[in-house]
This record gives C-alpha cells, structure tokens and sequence, in this order.
C-alpha cells in the first residue's frame, strides 16, 4: 500500500543541539526505496506503508544502540483508495 507521512523525531537527553542526531536520521532515510524531502521540523516520505513504518522502527533501534536514550517520533500517515499519495501533489 502507498504512503506519505511525516516524520519528526526528537532525541530527548542529547544536550543543547540535536542536529548530529537529525542528520543521522536522514543518512538512515535515504538510499531506501522511497521519496524524501527535509524540511525544518520532519522530513516527508513517499512509499510503501510498510517500508515507512520498517524505517521508523530502524530509526529508532540505530539512535538507540548509538547512545540516545530518549526518542520521541511524531508520525503522520496518509493513504488512500482512490489513487497513489504523492507528495509532488501536496505542495503550496
């Protein structure tokens, strides 16, 4: 089943600045099978339900087993019936 999401996580416990763990983030996103655009607060994901959801758990387990204690993800799914989500189509 196609997807698009949003994808925001937030290392807790990790000190004033996030940002090696946010780009660790996005080095595990790409490469996959999948659309991504960063932006400011998350990154949007195009693709299989089941790769978007495979990869937010991977997300999780990396930052885990890389010393982050503390994660929380927000995670926004949008499918669809009646033709293939498609973040191009989302844009102002």
């Amino acid at each position: 089943m196609q997807a698009t999401a949003e994808f925001q996580v937030v290392p807790i416990g990790d000190g004033v600045s996030v940002r090696p763990r946010i780009m660790r983030v996005v080095e595990l996103l790409q490469g996959r099978d999948f659309v991504i655009e960063t932006h400011a607060s998350g990154t949007n994901i195009q693709g299989e339900l089941s790769a978007i959801l495979a990869a937010v758990e991977e997300v999780h387990q990396v930052l885990h087993d890389e010393g982050t204690i503390r994660l929380v993800s927000y995670l926004k799914l949008e499918t669809r019936t009646d033709k293939a989500p498609d973040l191009a189509g989302k844009r102002l």
